[in-house]
């Protein structure tokens, strides 16, 4: 509105301007009389129409001036309001998950799948796989989960190579699908895998959560059963291997940056200690495994776990 009005004025001068312009040297003569001669306005200006359109590319160069400010306040003020935004998604995610509201979480989050966030992006990736692990999804309905988990993933790379959590479960994402992919597959993922883990531990080494991670790859090539040695020998010239004493190493210095963070962690800081044939500190950290408080249902899954365990202990001796 208030631009409009400032054209209008611009124009009206320039009319009042054209019409009446007149140039003299002084004051009227001894007589009273005029001075012999007066310019007008087109012998001043050239020609009045050459005038009235210059005029009015001044008021449109004006114009397109004041528009363009308008328009970048209007940027500015959507660009406001578009961050103030997604914090609020966040902050609402982030309270759902901490709830174990799963679905909802994920209901939520679905509804913003074409931002191009990276940090709402790599949360709608652990959504998604969440629900999969649900113990109410289908077979079919978790592949379809997990395959979209992993596209999310991906984006929220895309947008922020730095975003350590978008390294981290990229790498988790890639793990998943493998179980579809067969064994090459998975074999040679393995490689992306560890890469994205130590880039997450890289750019965060107080998150424990990544370095229980690697703790994982180690234990899982740790115990690679033969006949998948085998293959992977045939398949790779140096295929991926690790050692049940570097797994420890990993699980530890988890627990050292988060003491009791995960179940998960204590349970394979247990297990890790059986394979390694020490029974007094697997039976410690499968203890403390058990009684964590239970969540999730994979901290309920924990908790049978490590009973089982436990079980098998008393009864041996």
């Amino acid at each position: 509105m208030a631009l409009a009005v400032r054209l209008r004025r611009l124009l009206l001068v320039g009319r009042s301007a054209a019409r009446g312009l007149r140039l003299t040297t002084g004051a009227a003569g001894s007589r009273g009389q005029r001075v012999p001669w007066r310019l007008a306005a087109s012998e001043v200006m050239g020609n009045s129409g050459t005038f009235r359109r210059s005029l009015l590319f001044s008021a449109l160069s004006y114009l397109g001036f004041e528009t363009c400010q308008v328009i970048s306040q209007a940027v500015v003020v959507h660009a406001t309001a578009k961050v103030f935004k997604i914090d609020e998604i966040l902050e609402q995610a982030d309270y759902l998950y901490e709830s174990g509201e799963t679905e909802k979480l994920y209901q939520l989050l679905t509804q913003y799948k074409e931002s191009e966030d990276a940090e709402l992006l790599w949360r709608l990736a652990r959504a998604s796989r969440d629900v999969a692990q649900l113990s109410g999804t289908s077979e079919e309905e978790k592949k379809v989960l997990v395959y979209e988990a992993l596209e999310y993933a991906k984006r929220a790379l895309e947008k922020n190579e730095s975003s350590f959590a978008a390294h981290k479960w990229y790498a988790i994402c890639i793990s998943d699908v493998g179980d579809y992919e067969g064994i090459k597959a998975k074999i040679a993922n393995a490689y992306i895998i560890k890469e994205h883990f130590e880039k997450a531990i890289e750019l965060n080494p107080k998150d424990a959560t990544s370095i229980h991670l690697m703790g994982i790859w180690c234990y899982t090539f740790a115990e690679m059963p033969w006949y998948q040695r085998r293959i992977a020998k045939v398949l790779f010239a140096t295929p991926p291997s690790s050692t049940y004493e570097e797994a420890l190493g990993y699980f530890h210095r988890a627990e050292q940056v988060d003491p009791n963070f995960y179940s998960k962690n204590l349970l394979l800081l247990g297990k890790t200690y059986l394979k390694l044939h020490n029974r007094k500190l697997a039976a410690f950290w499968l203890t403390k495994a058990k009684d964590h408080p239970a969540h999730t249902e994979e901290d309920k899954q924990v908790q049978t776990e490590a009973a089982q365990l436990l079980t098998g202990f008393s009864d041996k001796n």
